[in-house]
């Protein structure tokens, strides 16, 4: 019997930013790295410990990155500002926008075919990929962006300040196509201040377009729905995770920061990682934890479910939590894939 958990023997040289799947290839796995590069693996052969198929280099640390289209194109952010397409069968590389900052995050919306990459100069950028001739259009943002997470009709983005604006996928799509470069002046379809009091690290939609949740830095995660009746906007909630009892034993718990999560692509539920070196799956509808996994050697940067969620990846390296602000990384940074029973990621419905 296989184990239900394998680590990649190639990992990067420095700490994961973020980790994506490809959207049709359910073991293709694409890895951003502090190290400057980004890494395309096959995790089939669990037994090799998966297998590196190409790296791909950056002038500067890579922030994020996601795929495109299909399963041989990708976009990456980073903190050389820019914003670049590659084709991951030829590596050619092909700068999409430049910020005025680094880069911190970028997604990409099958059914609209849109770009949209956020930057520390707080704006965003829209890229209309159904017309390659067409210049990005920018939209301004009232604070810096930590986190972007999109459903098929909307656009999440969690910014400083506890701010939280929510787009329409449909109504930005058609002002881009007709903007041709220039700046929209754009109000978000809803406003929102977020449930937590302190800075957002996370957000990750629900894949059925019902909602989404955020995480902070002080162990907290909320999730709230799109539904802006009463009814529905009761629903939301706010609770305490990643936290350890302090070792001294005067009764205080060390809090750690969530710094990522991801929703299962068929369950509502989702996986939080947290400084504290645990992945914690929970029902978000039933307010219930299903499970938490046995802790790792230092910190949850990402996490990532597959196409069909039988797959979790985990991006563990030592953070800034452990007071090692001189850290390489090297030697230190692991990718886990958890493989998952048909149940496990399931609700139990509630108590």
């Amino acid at each position: 019997m296989a184990p239900a958990q394998f680590e990649l023997l190639q990992p990067p040289a420095d700490a994961v930013s973020s980790l994506k799947f490809a959207p049709n290839s359910p073991t293709r796995l694409l890895v951003s790295s502090w190290d400057k590069h980004i890494y395309l693996y096959d995790t089939q052969d669990q037994e090799a410990g998966g297998k590196l198929i190409e790296k791909y280099e950056h002038r500067a640390p890579v922030l994020d990155v996601c795929f495109g289209a299909d399963d041989n194109e990708a976009f990456s952010a980073g903190m050389d500002w820019q914003v670049k397409k590659i084709n991951l069968e030829t590596g050619e590389q092909t700068v999409m926008s430049a910020h005025g900052a680094p880069v911190k995050s970028v997604v990409y919306s099958k059914e609209h075919s849109l770009l949209i990459s956020s930057s520390w100069d707080s704006t965003l950028h829209f890229h209309d990929l159904s017309n390659p001739n067409a210049t990005h259009s920018t939209i301004t943002l009232p604070a810096k962006p930590h986190s972007l997470s999109l459903t098929s009709s909307k656009l999440v983005v969690a910014m400083s300040s506890r701010l939280v604006y929510i787009y329409q996928l449909s109504v930005t799509s058609l002002l881009t196509s007709q903007a041709n470069g220039s700046t929209l002046e754009l109000k978000p379809w809803q406003q929102r201040e977020s449930s937590l009091k302190f800075m957002t690290r996370a957000v990750s939609c629900m894949p059925n377009d019902d909602g989404y949740a955020t995480s902070s830095i002080e162990g907290r995660v909320a999730v709230e729905w799109f539904d802006p009746s009463t009814e529905s906007q009761a629903r939301k909630y706010a609770f305490k995770c990643h936290r350890q009892p302090d070792p001294e034993g005067d009764g205080t718990d060390i809090v750690y920061p969530v710094n990522a999560l991801a929703f299962h692509p068929n369950f509502n539920s989702f996986a939080s990682g947290g400084g504290d070196g645990i992945v914690a799956l929970w029902d978000a509808v039933a307010k219930r934890r299903i499970r938490q996994y046995q802790k790792y050697s230092s910190s949850i940067a990402a996490l990532c479910f597959n196409s069909d969620g039988k797959y979790l990846a985990v991006g563990i390296c030592p953070g800034f939590e452990n007071g090692q602000e001189d850290y390489s990384g090297e030697g230190e940074t692991h990718v886990y894939i958890r493989e998952l029973s048909d149940t496990e990621a399931k609700g139990k419905g509630p108590k």
